[in-house]
């Protein structure tokens, strides 16, 4: 018997901080992607081969060969956004037990993805819905394209079990899944009792979280049909006051 698959609960774009603040996370729909960055989600099309050409991460310690990664920088201040020069991803052990500690240098995202005015007006929403929830400051943004695949097997998407960032916001945004089941997306309050499960199944969904507030984690992934393939593609973007961790 297939495990249920629950569907998340939509926030409509003009609530989005309200969400955030209310219950610690909002989730929009593809639908609502499109009118909160006031881009047709065509546009966001344009950046899906990207994910197609991601290298291997070379740092999981749990021995594993799921996961596929690039890795950049930016500041946003208001409108205004800029890439940092190429710098390690640092987080310390008390958020990620794993892989904390380690100054991880992975591949920079590709220039043409950089350019794009689609993948600019995202940094600057997500940024926005940070100073929604913070207050209006210069943001430190650290963006992950991720592929899990299940071509070894089982894929983890997050192998440091659930979890805080140590940042302000985290974003992740669906944009692919193929041939898996699995990878359920849970939420818990991190000083509660209060938990929410569902999976993100339609791309350019986007699940967005108030790290002081909220831990979150997906679960593994398994090939749909044995002996075949599949993936999942996300986005990861997160927005912290005061600087990158490990300055």
């Amino acid at each position: 018997m297939s495990a249920a698959v629950f569907a998340p609960s939509f926030d409509p774009p003009s609530r989005l901080v309200d969400a955030l603040r209310l219950q610690g996370y909002a989730v929009l729909s593809p639908e609502g992607v499109a009118e909160w960055l006031g881009v047709p989600l065509e546009a966001l099309e344009a950046l899906r081969a990207d994910w197609d050409t991601l290298p291997p991460d070379e740092y999981l310690k749990d021995g594993g060969r799921y996961r596929l990664r690039r890795h950049s920088c930016f500041t946003v201040d208001g409108a205004a956004l800029a890439p940092v020069p190429h710098r390690a991803h640092w987080q310390p052990v008390e958020y990620n037990a794993l892989h904390g500690g380690m100054q991880r240098w992975f591949a920079p995202m590709n220039e043409g993805t950089l350019a794009n005015a689609a993948w600019q007006r995202l940094l600057v929403r997500i940024a926005d819905a940070a100073t929604g929830l913070r207050g209006t400051q210069r943001w430190f943004v650290e963006a992950h394209q991720f592929r899990i695949d299940t071509t070894h097997g089982i894929g983890r998407p997050t192998p440091e079990g659930a979890h805080r960032d140590g940042v302000d916001l985290v974003a992740v945004m669906l944009v692919g899944r193929q041939g898996i089941k699995g990878g359920e997306t849970r939420v818990f309050e991190a000083d509660g009792r209060r938990g929410e499960r569902f999976t993100l199944t339609e791309p350019w969904t986007l699940m967005l979280v108030d790290d002081a507030r909220v831990i979150h984690e997906s679960t593994p992934i398994q090939p749909l049909v044995e002996g075949q393939s599949g993936h999942r593609d996300t986005l990861v973007v997160t927005c912290r006051a005061g600087g990158f961790q490990g300055d």
